[in-house]
């Protein structure tokens, strides 16, 4: 089970806080990060480049030169693209980039990268982040006084202004919210900060219960049969510390005996 270090306001270690096997301990998987990634930055693009054909230039309307007679090639308008002030072949037209993602994969990618971040012990977990006021010394100070070397995400489970306005001018600090998490920023960014309140909400949003919850809709059957084989599979491994842990007392009573 992966496990992050939970740092007071003072940057000392406090505990070892252990995570959530499905949602920090995923197999990281390259080809859906990269799919998740491309299909991000594809659909920042705005597609307005636009250029003119011989149909949208104006003029040309009029022959320039006879059809025969001047040695010329022939020429029926001045705005076919051989002519300064013609239309573009093939040029830029506004469209859209959009690259459709499956849900399934985005949530994938997610905890891939969730997953890489606690493989590479790059979580800092806060105790509590609360700031009496606002204050980039504070900020600062607390930053200083924790393993960041270079720049950090830090995820808030809400909106808390004293931190807001704590961290905005830290250049190496970027602002996050659990509810717009996504893979760009976690690959990014170098450490992943956020307090215990966030680990639990990401937890509720991706976790195992917030996955069959969804489809519970459209696979009901797929769903049930997951939970009986976990249910089984956790049986399973209750009965077998049980009998470890009662060999156990019967070889420390036959000790005892034999002394």
């Amino acid at each position: 089970m992966p496990s992050a270090s939970v740092y007071g306001m003072d940057g000392e270690i406090v505990r070892e806080e252990e995570l959530d096997d499905y949602v920090f301990a995923a197999p990281v998987n390259m080809a859906v990060l990269h799919q998740v990634v491309t299909s991000q930055f594809v659909n920042r693009r705005q597609g307005n480049a636009s250029t003119k054909t011989r149909a949208h230039v104006s003029g040309g309307n009029k022959k320039p030169f006879r059809q025969k007679g001047t040695g010329r090639a022939r020429q029926g308008s001045t705005r076919s693209p051989q002519w300064r002030g013609g239309g573009s072949v093939f040029g830029p037209r506004p469209h859209s980039y959009d690259r459709a993602i499956p849900r399934k994969m985005k949530r994938l990618a997610l905890r891939s990268a969730l997953s890489d971040k606690a493989a590479n012990n790059a979580i800092i977990l806060m105790d509590e982040l609360t700031f009496e006021q606002p204050r980039t010394r504070d900020m600062e100070e607390l930053i200083a006084r924790l393993p960041i070397a270079r720049n950090v995400l830090l995820l808030l489970p809400e909106r808390d202004e004293n931190v807001i306005l704590s961290a905005r001018n830290i250049q190496r600090v970027k602002l996050g919210n659990v509810a717009s998490l996504n893979v760009v920023e976690l690959l990014k960014y170098d450490r992943l900060m956020m307090p215990m309140a966030s680990v639990e909400r990401i937890v509720e949003m991706f976790g195992q219960d917030a996955d069959d919850a969804l489809q519970m809709k459209r696979h009901p059957k797929v769903v049930l049969r997951r939970q009986t084989r976990r249910a089984d599979q956790a049986a399973k491994q209750e009965r077998l510390a049980t009998a470890r842990a009662a060999r156990g007392g019967n070889t420390t009573a036959t000790d005892e005996a034999g002394e």
